[in-house]
């Protein structure tokens, strides 16, 4: 009883002081906020978001903490009872980096984590979340090793495995009987998640023929003219390339520059190269993807027109995953019932259960759900280049 008590009085003065991390609206003598919303009942939470902001990677993380701060922004300026203050760093798509930006966050304070953006570095950041007990919602990292194990840490974006599977899916049905060459990057979990769930399904359906597998590394993009005529020997007319755009980009020109034109067939790391810096769209003409989000799509019009706006580029799939991931967690802290004086670890815990039991439509998705081990079900789209515009396929 007398533990009961204490706990009650420690309570009674947390709330008379309303000076934690996260807090209820600043501006607590006034009955309501600029937008209308009662102060009183107003939750700011703080909400961190990483990737690399510099670096070659830089694209993926400028998109990913671009499309979290639109959203937040989007956010504070309507009437919701939830609020969020915003910050990010940069990781240059490093491990070690990533951890120290993710303690930074935590020393000023943050309650949930939208982030990182890349793979390797979302892996390293899982494990000290997890330890933490604060909550993960990683946009883009796509391979299972982030949510191994770690209840608190979830995805917005395909795993590489539903990535695989579906890339082999779609080839069964509309390339039966081809002859297709896959080049990966060997060094990336990213690219050699989904070439070996891809090679595995091909093989199952038994629909076309995996003729020639090419490889290469971070050190070695920049000159594919091996894979390529092994590709074309082999009788290859399409080509999987489970791999970013940058690469891809060179092995377009090449493949042109050699007189090879496969059908070539990528995932969404390829999202973004018609905008890339510098790239000759045409040389895309023609390229399928797998994508669960497209610019040119009339439903995304509104997002794009704001991104635009805000930030002078067109968003990519990154953007549009990040996006859709600081709304994800402002639904699932609703229907947690969360309050932002609660401390990381009961956030953390509401929001876990609050996430296998979701159902949410955004830019990336409809009706999407989550698991207990983090992974997300939604399907993916493809795409066709038509005119330098993605096309339904």
């Amino acid at each position: 009883m007398k533990k009961k008590f204490m706990c009650m009085l420690m309570a009674a003065a947390m709330t008379l002081s309303m000076a934690a991390c996260g807090s209820k609206s600043d501006d607590t003598n006034t009955d309501a906020n600029t937008d209308g919303t009662d102060s009183a009942e107003v939750q700011t939470f703080k909400l961190g978001s990483s990737g690399p902001l510099t670096g070659d990677a830089a694209i993926y993380g400028m998109a990913v903490v671009q499309g979290a701060e639109l959203a937040v922004n989007e956010i504070n300026a309507s009437d919701s009872k939830i609020k969020f203050e915003f910050q990010k760093q940069d990781d240059e798509a490093d491990g070690e980096k990533a951890v120290n930006a993710y303690n930074t966050m935590m020393d000023w304070g943050m309650q949930v984590l939208v982030g990182p953006t890349t793979t390797g570095a979302s892996i390293a950041v899982a494990d000290a979340c997890y330890n933490d007990r604060t909550f993960m919602l990683t946009p883009s990292a796509s391979s299972t090793d982030v949510t191994a194990g770690k209840d608190n840490v979830f995805q917005v974006c395909f795993t590489d495995p539903n990535q695989g599977v579906g890339a082999a899916d779609y080839m069964a049905e509309n390339y039966a009987g081809a002859k297709v060459a896959v080049i990966y990057r060997n060094d990336d979990a990213y690219s050699q998640g989904i070439r070996d769930t891809f090679v595995k399904e091909a093989t199952d359906k038994g629909a076309f023929e995996v003729v020639y597998e090419g490889t290469f590394t971070n050190d070695t993009a920049s000159d594919f003219s091996v894979q390529l005529a092994g590709a074309q020997n082999a009788g290859a007319d399409l080509v999987f390339l489970p791999i970013y755009y940058q690469p891809a980009s060179i092995i377009f020109s090449q493949a042109k520059a050699m007189g090879y034109a496969p059908t070539f067939f990528g995932v969404d790391g390829m999202d973004g190269i018609l905008t890339m810096p510098g790239f000759d769209a045409s040389l895309a003409e023609g390229l399928m993807l797998m994508t669960p989000f497209s610019a040119t799509d009339e439903a995304n019009q509104a997002f794009v027109d704001a991104y635009t706006a805000a930030y002078g580029t067109e968003p990519n799939q990154f953007a549009a995953d990040a996006y859709d991931g600081v709304y994800i967690v402002k639904a699932a802290l609703e229907a947690a019932g969360c309050t932002a004086d609660m401390s990381n670890e009961e956030i953390c815990d509401a929001l876990v259960s609050a996430m296998t039991s979701l159902k949410f439509t955004g830019l990336t998705g409809t009706d999407m759900t989550w698991n207990a081990e983090g992974q997300v079900s939604k399907a993916p789209t493809a795409y066709v280049v038509k005119d330098g515009q993605y096309v339904k396929g």
